[in-house]
């Protein structure tokens, strides 16, 4: 398989990988219509930035590390599952609030935005399952020896890929009739995301239990 080849199989497999709902949707979704356009697209390039991160640690042979290292993959675990649970806690417990105005100040734009790549960048680096994706398809379509170009494109394709989707969906879920939509639901619906979130959370905990030596 060519290098060319080899880069549009990554590509193409973790564009289908991003598209699948999880955590990351449920964030740039929720982001998007709770806090601006603004926000949800600064969320998304923080999924391209935690996907090219990824990648990078996939390129240095993330997933045989995991695979063997099970102390550092069951901390991964812990970890990753608290934060999520964490977040769908904030969401939940923010059910009842009212939808803040459309347009707030420049100032609260700006940290609106800081904090939504932060955040974006925190939860795709949160999921531990991610990891073990990008390592497995890495480990699969590279050869031994890759040209030297593809561990410059690699990560860029990612996060072209990574943010460019979630930059749809924040586009998408922040217009105005979605938003007007999710005003009139929004105690249900963010008791739904919270708890899908908090869900994914305890799972992930659970399986690290599970998995912990005796």
């Amino acid at each position: 398989m060519s290098s060319i080849a080899i880069l549009l199989s990554i590509v193409g497999t973790v564009l289908i990988g991003a598209m699948s709902p999880g955590p990351s949707f449920v964030l740039v979704s929720h982001t998007a219509i709770i806090r601006s356009r603004r926000a949800g697209l600064a969320a998304a390039l923080g999924m391209g930035i935690g996907g090219a991160i990824f990648a990078l640690l996939a390129l240095a042979g993330l997933h045989a590390l995991l695979v063997r290292v099970e102390w550092a993959y069951l901390l991964f675990k812990l970890l990753g599952g608290a934060y999520l649970a964490y977040l769908g806690v904030r969401i939940w417990r923010g059910a009842s609030l009212p939808l803040p105005p459309e347009r707030a100040g420049r100032v609260d734009h700006a940290a609106a935005a800081w904090k939504s790549l932060a955040v974006g960048i925190a939860t795709q680096l949160s999921n531990p399952k991610t990891a073990l994706v990008y390592g497995s398809i890495f480990a699969a379509f590279l050869p031994a020896a890759p040209e030297r170009w593809l561990f410059t494109a690699l990560p860029l394709g990612v996060f072209v890929v990574e943010a460019g989707w979630y930059a749809v969906v924040a586009l998408v879920f922040s217009a105005e009739r979605p938003r007007a939509a999710y005003g009139r639901a929004k105690h249900v619906v963010d008791r739904i995301a919270g708890a899908v979130l908090v869900g994914l959370g305890v799972r992930l905990i659970l399986d690290a239990v599970r998995m912990r030596p005796v």
